[in-house]
């Protein structure tokens, strides 16, 4: 066990909880904001947020894609507010050779950035979280992910200098302490890092500030290294749930964690090397300081509606098997034959019920270039729709059951025609970004994580689907929950990569009839069992703020399903 030298003032427990804790003395107050979508969207409330809980500097992931004018507005505004932004990447992979240049990548993007913008709109640092214990590698081959990682690194810092003034920190586990580095192995690989990064934010993922295995006993180490290599160190805290409580404040709240975090503030305020703490992340500290407001976290339950004249014969129908089975997302296939005060009436009496409704599309054939049009066709479609309907009659969104692995080419040309589909898919994404936005997402396969994406050998096709879209409806069909080749081992990978980039999964199953197993669908054990599967893929996944909930393949058949 480390030891805690540090001693408590009763004063100064008194004061630092009178007037609270802020960076006036060089101290920063920091937190994570992994979904850059909301940093255009939600420009202001995020900054008044900032504003309110006194956060001086902000780790943010930036989507590359988007063009630098999206940025610029949320850096121009941070700055006059005096909050310094850095941006934070970062994937387990990363610490593997194999994948050195996508860490790369974000130095030279940043870099370019930079030149590009004005002095007041600039990204003042990087971060890396790259977290490669995480890997599977780590159990088996530790010795070489941690020599990997160390040459990517010293990698990455040498293209990072090549733009002057760039700060650069790690986010870190505090047992880090305990690893050897691979070059230098007389170094602990905490001391490692930093002696490289200008800073290092440890992950002290406890609930208690003192007392053994509290959040100062656990940074105690690295505080000493810091201090002998005259440098800062931040020591962050979760709000995100976990499996393991005392890892996180999610259960005890906002109010907790900050009477916390005083306690550490002023426990080490007089330690050379503590810089501040950071609150793991912005996200679940916005949505647990209102603890008033649950439906924050209220996970969705959805289905399908493939007969769209259903929405107009069986309307009622619909509804009150909604409010049966507590259905609050709704696919609603588009058929434009329809009149759309059809759609207008339907969605106005789903929406009084609390059902979020995606208008929805898609053929195999959708994935070729030659039938992007039809795609343009349905969003352009949506768009008019949205555009004569009252608010509480819009679709939120669109999304598309494609499947182009039915296709004979599939087998003839898979790298072609993935490569149609990916680039209908950013043709899809970018047009639903447009004003007004609507929200994109897709229906896929979960063994797609076993197909590689074109010109991303280690990138899982899986993976890249997931960071092109608002959320993505993995079809995870399956009749058991727990075990090999289960519900939950099928979703493992994705989840855990949605959770690294901030995007959102809905876990599909099917109980339509299937000929292809009996394992594929529940339409054997029907509606009961179905439950009880689901209730454990829950209970599994509601650690992960990626998980936005479940959906039942399709309405038609689990209205008739046998109990």
């Amino acid at each position: 066990m480390k030891d805690v030298r540090f001693t408590l003032s009763a004063l100064g427990l008194s004061l630092c909880f009178l007037y609270g804790f802020s960076s006036e003395d060089g101290e920063e107050k920091a937190t994570w904001l992994w979904q850059s979508e909301r940093m255009i969207e939600e420009r202001q409330e995020i900054l008044d947020f900032a504003k309110e809980q006194g956060i001086s500097l902000m780790y943010v992931r930036f989507d590359m894609d988007r063009p630098f004018s999206a940025y610029r507005p949320f850096l121009r505004e941070a700055a006059q507010r005096g909050i310094e932004v850095h941006a934070v990447a970062g994937d387990p992979a990363w610490a593997l050779t194999g994948h050195r240049d996508r860490m790369l990548r974000i130095a030279k993007w940043v870099r370019q950035y930079n030149q590009q913008v004005q002095p007041e709109e600039r990204i003042r640092g990087i971060q890396l979280d790259i977290e490669p214990y995480l890997l599977p590698a780590w159990e088996q081959e530790r010795e070489r992910v941690v020599r990997e990682w160390q040459e990517n690194i010293e990698d990455f810092l040498q293209e990072v200098r090549a733009e002057s003034g760039l700060h650069t920190s790690a986010a870190i586990a505090f047992w880090l302490d305990e690893i050897p580095a691979a070059s230098e192995p007389e170094l602990s690989l905490s001391a490692w890092m930093i002696r490289r990064f200008d800073t290092v934010v440890v992950m002290a993922y406890r609930d208690q500030a003192e007392g053994a295995n509290g959040i100062v006993e656990l940074v105690e180490q690295e505080l000493q290294q810091s201090a002998e290599q005259g440098k800062k160190l931040l020591v962050a805290v979760n709000l995100k749930s976990q499996d393991e409580p005392h890892t996180t404040f999610a259960d005890e709240g906002v109010a907790e964690m900050e009477k916390q975090i005083r306690i550490v503030a002023q426990l080490l305020a007089e330690h050379p090397a503590f810089g501040g703490i950071a609150i793991h992340d912005y996200r679940y500290w916005q949505e647990l300081r209102e603890v008033s407001l649950p439906v924050a976290n209220k996970q969705v339950l959805g289905t399908y509606i493939w007969r769209a004249e259903q929405i107009r014969s069986e309307k009622q129908e619909i509804l009150d098997f909604a409010r049966k089975e507590g259905i609050n997302l709704l696919y609603v296939r588009i058929d434009m034959g329809l009149p759309q005060e059809v759609y207008r009436e339907f969605n106005r009496a789903a929406s009084a019920q609390g059902i979020e409704l995606h208008a929805l599309g898609g053929h195999p054939v959708w994935a070729l270039t030659e039938s992007r049009e039809k795609i343009f066709r349905l969003v352009d479609w949506v768009r008019a729709y949205n555009e004569q309907a009252a608010e509480d009659e819009r679709f939120v969104g669109i999304h598309l059951d494609v499947e182009p692995y039915v296709l004979p080419l599939w087998s003839l040309d898979k790298e072609g025609l993935l490569r149609q589909w990916m680039g209908n898919i950013q043709a899809f994404a970018q047009r639903l970004e447009e004003h007004p936005r609507l929200q994109s997402s897709v229906d896929l396969a979960a063994w797609l994580d076993n197909a590689t994406t074109p010109g991303q050998p280690d990138l899982p096709f899986s993976h890249w689907m997931i960071s092109q879209l608002d959320h993505t409806t993995l079809m995870a069909f399956r009749d058991y929950a727990e075990g090999e080749g289960g519900i939950l081992s099928l979703v493992d990978s994705e989840i855990r990569y949605a959770e690294s980039i901030g995007k959102e999964l809905v876990v599909a199953v099917e109980i339509k009839e299937s000929h292809e197993g009996n394992f594929v669908s529940f339409f054997e054990e029907g509606k009961s069992a179905m439950n009880m599967q689901l209730a454990l893929v829950r209970q599994s996944l509601k650690a992960y703020g990626a998980f936005k909930g479940i959906a039942v393949h399709a309405y038609d058949y689990w209205k008739n399903a046998k109990e």
